[in-house]
């Protein structure tokens, strides 16, 4: 009797084993693909990003989602791509073979652009956080954005520092990125279009620090105002040299000037200077509130920039896998293509036939004593 008592416990350890293997076995692991900046001067924007993204994943996977039958985990495949575009199509490549079914990234159009290459060879979706509009025509299925493209954001600082700040003499300079020229070029296109004068282009690299040169050959001219499409790490020195040099002319960038880094490294220099963001202030975001809570719940800090846009480009690609009732990168790809959904920085995420953002807004921001002010906001509620 005994030993029928053992066989018995046996066999229900035995089974109860066997149902908590199958259990187990019904959770499948499902691999997304993130990029971008997580060393060097770029670093604190990477870092962003990856915020915004872990945060949609922890929020789908709390929410034990059932795709295919089968209960999925998202694990984030991240790399660094230290903003070099031979390293990011290196990451791309290893990000394919490690099996992702999705890519988050990159962030600078740089890196984006060779990378994505390689995710529509193999047929995966991409939504990046690059803004230069070459990243969007190549005719690749797979591409799509986390924010409004240079274009509209060029042509509306473009016309915005014409008409409604009043300069009629711009110089501008680029950092010869893909998306600093880009933005540039575009902000040129529109200035000049407003009646704007762009009386000298100068050209620099995006690890300069010392811009003295290009600078006293611009206050022989006269400006009006300055214009820089690059990063917060060049804005910041270069609104010193200006100030030191005694060129009244105020700065005006992009939104990778609009960071507070850029704040911090400029300090009182930084007084004076514009930049325009794509999208809309963080309080006037539909979900900014509440999106504003969980972020410092979670990362015990404030939202800088681009995490927001990083977390609805998440759950806008873990929504069409639910739709699609599939994480195939094939059959969910249509799916993404025709996203409708509320999302934290605007009413409706939506796509138009390239993959870039239907309604996206700009906002244009100064910085008044040492903080970044609203100056306005056009479209993209």
């Amino acid at each position: 009797m005994q030993h029928t008592m053992k066989q018995l416990a046996g066999a229900t350890i035995v089974a109860a084993m066997s149902l908590a293997g199958t259990a187990h076995a019904q959770v499948e692991e499902v691999k997304i693909g993130f990029a971008g900046p997580m060393t060097g001067a770029q670093a604190h924007y990477g870092t962003d990003f990856k915020n915004g993204i872990t945060l949609a994943v922890e929020e789908e996977n709390a929410t034990k989602p059932v795709i295919g039958g089968k209960q999925i985990h998202f694990v984030l495949d991240a790399a660094d791509d230290q903003a070099d575009p031979r390293t990011g199509t290196t990451v791309a490549q290893k990000l394919v073979d490690d099996g992702i079914k999705g890519m988050l990234g990159h962030f600078n159009s740089g890196t984006t652009i060779p990378a994505s290459r390689i995710y529509a060879n193999a047929g995966i979706p991409q939504i990046a956080m690059a803004t230069a509009p070459e990243y969007t025509q190549q005719g690749f299925k797979t591409t799509f954005r986390m924010m409004t493209s240079d274009t509209q954001q060029g042509s509306v600082a473009g016309a915005f520092a014409v008409k409604s700040l009043g300069m009629k003499k711009i110089a501008v300079v680029d950092d010869r990125t893909a998306y600093g020229q880009g933005l540039a070029d575009q902000f040129a296109k529109a200035a000049k279009g407003a009646g704007g004068t762009i009386i000298d282009r100068e050209y620099t690299n995006d690890k300069a620090v010392d811009f003295k040169s290009i600078l006293t050959r611009l206050k022989s001219q006269n400006p009006d105002l300055i214009y820089f499409g690059g990063a917060d790490s060049q804005a910041a020195p270069m609104v010193k040299q200006m100030k030191s040099l005694g060129i009244k002319a105020p700065l005006m960038g992009g939104e990778m000037v609009h960071t507070p880094t850029f704040l911090q490294l400029a300090g009182d220099a930084a007084n004076g200077t514009v930049a325009s963001l794509a999208g809309l202030p963080l309080d006037e975001m539909p979900g900014g509130k509440g999106y504003v809570e969980k972020y410092k719940k979670r990362f015990g800090e404030d939202v800088q920039t681009y995490s927001p846009y990083a977390f609805d480009g998440a759950m806008a690609m873990f929504a069409a896998m639910k739709a699609a009732n599939s994480t195939d990168p094939a059959k969910y790809l249509p799916y993404l293509a025709k996203t409708s959904m509320p999302a934290v920085t605007t009413k409706e995420l939506a796509y138009d036939a390239h993959g870039d953002l239907k309604n996206g807004g700009i906002t244009l921001y100064k910085v008044v004593d040492g903080k970044w002010t609203t100056l306005q906001s056009v479209g993209g509620k």
